[in-house]
């Protein structure tokens, strides 16, 4: 096998690992509290272990990038409780648009004229979620409360990413490991904060704890490892491109196991922000650091 094949299978594992993370988090019977709680502190250990660049994560400005970051993951996981898993990514995806009215503000970040079109297209896929509310489903029990949750989640996510860039500005070529102890912080932050929430954990099964683990360790972060070591070697629209499997596995995931199936007007929001996302990579690829960094501050 050529190295570059295994840096596509890499990034493809990635994808699929990250895709996942919709299905699993309505396959368990435990709240959305206790699964964020303790998918993220599995997540932030594995994390520690796996990848020692990544431990410099108690930096004050890393910590304070965390909170962002941990914020995105509650967000992430609480949306999943309460509506299908297509709007949660999907609605988490409109990040640019907060990227668009920030970034100049924040980071003094030129705006590009494609820019504001793409976004203006993405909002309005946004608004489509808002516009025919899914009916309740017992996956997705609260729709329009689960879609302004993931709307928020976008926000954060957003915030994450221009932290991420801040936080990277100063590093010395070092600004993935940067990123990387953003995660860790914020995996720990995010567990702490609902820790107080999440406890006592009663009448949780095998299963239960078996699907954590499988999201803390696998889902997060094998799929963090995988990524990291495929972006550094593939091109970036490539790894760009193939990274966009996520958010139509995630729909998928949950359509196959959950019966899961978005309402017209969410189906048309879900197209018009992934054909809008498309563009922009198509038009404007990142760096392959942006791209770990973008993908880091995904809750995924």
């Amino acid at each position: 096998m050529s190295p570059a094949t295994g840096q596509r299978l890499l990034i493809l594992a990635a994808a699929l690992l990250f895709s996942t993370g919709g299905a699993a988090i309505k396959a368990t019977s435990l709240s959305g509290w206790q699964v964020a709680c303790f998918r993220s502190g599995l997540a932030a250990l594995a994390l520690f272990i796996a990848m020692p660049a990544w431990r410099r994560w108690w930096l004050p400005r890393t910590l304070a990038v965390g909170v962002a970051y941990a914020a995105t993951m509650i967000l992430y996981v609480t949306a999943n409780k309460l509506t299908t898993a297509a709007n949660t990514i999907f609605l988490q995806s409109t990040a640019p648009i907060y990227l668009l009215l920030l970034g100049p503000l924040l980071l003094g970040e030129r705006v590009r004229r494609s820019d504001l079109v793409l976004t203006a297209v993405m909002a309005a896929g946004m608004v489509m979620f808002f516009v025919g509310i899914d009916a309740p489903v017992t996956t997705a029990p609260q729709p329009l409360r689960g879609n302004v949750i993931a709307a928020l989640s976008g926000i954060s996510w957003a915030l994450t990413i221009l932290g991420l860039r801040w936080l990277g500005r100063d590093q010395g070529g070092r600004e993935d490991d940067a990123a990387g102890g953003a995660v860790i912080a914020g995996n720990l932050i995010a567990c702490l904060f609902c820790l107080p929430f999440a406890l006592p954990a009663t009448g949780a099964g095998v299963i239960d704890w078996t699907i954590i683990f499988y999201l803390g360790v696998f889902q997060i972060g094998l799929a963090y490892v995988c990524m990291t070591f495929a972006v550094r070697g593939l091109p970036a629209l490539e790894a760009s491109l193939l990274l966009l499997l996520e958010p139509v596995l995630n729909s998928i995931w949950a359509w196959l196991i959950h019966g899961e199936q978005p309402g017209p007007c969410s189906l048309a929001g879900c197209a018009i922000i992934l054909a809008a996302t498309l563009l922009r990579t198509l038009l404007g690829p990142a760096d392959k650091g942006e791209i770990l960094r973008t993908k880091i501050a995904q809750k995924g």
